[in-house]
């Protein structure tokens, strides 16, 4: 009986210990910290870690990126809003792309997110572009519209999976006139 007794104390008490050190290393865990976006943009954003849209994003960067992954491994979640560059709202050009006026940009980076919901429109350039050899990015759930080239563009990228995203208007490179007759 002592010895069933024992053995039982000596359970529980390696129980309190497993649970203690359980809670001390959950405590340890620090949060992923993240970066907040919204309003205006007028230089390139480069971001460094996780960021989330808080508010619809106006970009007036001329000529570059309006963000830019700048690590690898981080997530850019659009949380349900909208980044709206400089693009003519029915073309999204103004006669012809602007080089580099890109919305999103990931250059030669590996295990980025691009996460949807959330809306990429109206850049004189592309909508999102993946490049210089970056791979094993995720884009999902984004829409992206009237872009001047691409909603979408992967230019050498690989072992990427770009799946429910909507792609409406983009590539209107000059205006269309539709002849009636």
């Amino acid at each position: 009986m002592k010895g069933s007794r024992a053995l039982g104390v000596l359970l529980f008490a390696s129980a309190v210990l497993a649970v203690v050190a359980l809670v001390r290393v959950r405590s340890a865990q620090q949060p992923v910290s993240e970066e907040t976006i919204s309003g205006t943009i007028s230089a390139t954003r480069v971001i460094t870690q996780n960021a989330r849209l808080t508010g619809d994003v106006t970009c007036m960067v001329q000529a570059a990126p309006c963000i830019q992954f700048g690590a690898p491994g981080l997530t850019l979640n659009l949380n349900g809003f909208t980044m709206t560059g400089q693009g003519d709202p029915s073309t999204g050009c103004q006669g012809q792309a602007t080089g580099g006026e890109v919305g999103v940009l990931v250059n030669g980076q590996t295990d980025e997110t691009i996460q949807g919901p959330g809306l990429v429109q109206r850049f004189r350039n592309a909508g999102i572009f993946l490049t210089n050899s970056s791979s094993r990015i995720r884009v999902t759930q984004v829409t992206v519209s009237t872009n001047c080239l691409s909603g979408i563009l992967v230019d050498p990228a690989s072992d990427s999976l770009i799946e429910g995203n909507v792609s409406v208007r983009n590539g209107n490179m000059t205006p269309r006139t539709q002849k009636i007759t």
